[in-house]
């Protein structure tokens, strides 16, 4: 088998990883050796690589912390899985691979019958989006809410999931040759971002009130945000896409009184009950299964090109999610 390795971290991603051959593992008890079908390429990866990420793995290191994969073998004492089954990878299991070994107790059973693509997204992104909109302020039906990066994986499935709900977005991104598929895709407003946008988000939304915020970006975007916010609001950060600390002007806290705060999905997970947990992903699941949420793919890559594919997925001029896709 071929896995993706890192021995040590470094400012160039694609520096560091490279594709390894392996012995492929025998299952033991309670184990199933899955062929990995698709194993997306995140932000979170990225800076994971570079030593950026608020949680490191310990070197050396398989890369990818999400994927689909399909049974090949069950080891002693497996019940409920098949040879062929299509299965959820367990979180933080090195999915950039041809194949992977985990506890059965890890795994969670998907359709067969759904593209293993998409459901290969499911265990970062949507989660974020849906759980951005929900945690923080209490949005109605018809109000609106702003995020930047909004081009992204969980920008896109957060227009998705904010129509769904029957609220309306303004789409911030940082180029003008994102805006076309945004607009396809069913985004309401979608403006390239700039010292004005406060103004220019008025003038789209009929001065409405923006209570929801939600910031991937970090550096004087965040305070781009918070100028388009109305008071009293709340905005969130979740990502650095910038490299720079958010920043927000004292005005904006002091005589607006708006709050500022940040989400990270380990965190969730760490407080949240099973229950949450299940219904979260249960209902994500049903919706990618049923083709009402999906992500668009930029590129595919085998194992073997592991580092053109991180060098694409850090690039900023993608139109998608980068895939790991091994030719098992």
């Amino acid at each position: 088998m071929l896995q993706a390795i890192y021995e040590h971290r470094g400012p160039v991603p694609q520096d560091v990883i490279d594709a390894v051959e392996r012995e492929t593992p025998t299952p033991g008890a309670g184990e199933v050796l899955m062929e990995v079908v698709a194993a997306p390429i995140n932000p979170s990866d990225v800076l994971t690589l570079t030593g950026e990420y608020g949680m490191l793995p310990p070197l050396p290191a398989v890369g990818g912390n999400e994927g689909v994969g399909r049974v090949v073998q069950c080891g002693e004492g497996v019940d409920g899985f098949s040879r062929g089954q299509t299965v959820l990878l367990p979180v933080g299991c090195g999915s950039w691979a041809t194949h992977v070994l985990a506890p059965a107790r890890k795994l969670v059973p998907l359709p067969d019958d759904a593209d293993p693509e998409q459901l290969a997204m499911m265990t970062v992104n949507p989660p974020t989006a849906s759980l951005l909109m929900s945690e923080f302020v209490d949005l109605q039906p018809g109000e609106w809410l702003i995020q930047n990066a909004a081009n992204s994986g969980v920008g896109g499935y957060l227009i998705t999931l904010a129509k769904l709900r029957g609220l309306k977005t303004v789409n911030v991104v940082r180029r003008a040759s994102a805006v076309t598929p945004l607009q396809e895709q069913g985004a309401e407003i979608v403006l390239v971002d700039g010292p004005d946008l406060a103004e220019r988000v008025a003038e789209a939304t009929g001065h409405a009130p923006v209570r929801l915020g939600i910031d991937a970006v970090g550096g004087s975007a965040t305070d781009h945000l918070a100028s388009a916010l109305s008071d009293d609001a709340t905005l969130v950060n979740y990502g650095m896409m910038s490299g720079d600390p958010c920043m927000v002007a004292p005005r904006h806290l002091v005589f607006r009184n708006l709050s500022v705060k940040g989400f990270w999905l380990a965190r969730w997970f760490q407080h949240a009950t099973r229950e949450q947990q299940q219904g979260l992903y249960g209902e994500l699941a049903g919706m990618i299964a049923s083709g009402q949420l999906s992500a668009r793919v930029h590129a595919r890559f085998d194992v073997a090109d592991i580092k053109a594919a991180v060098a694409e997925a850090a690039s900023g001029e993608r139109t998608g999610k980068v895939l790991v896709t091994p030719a098992v």
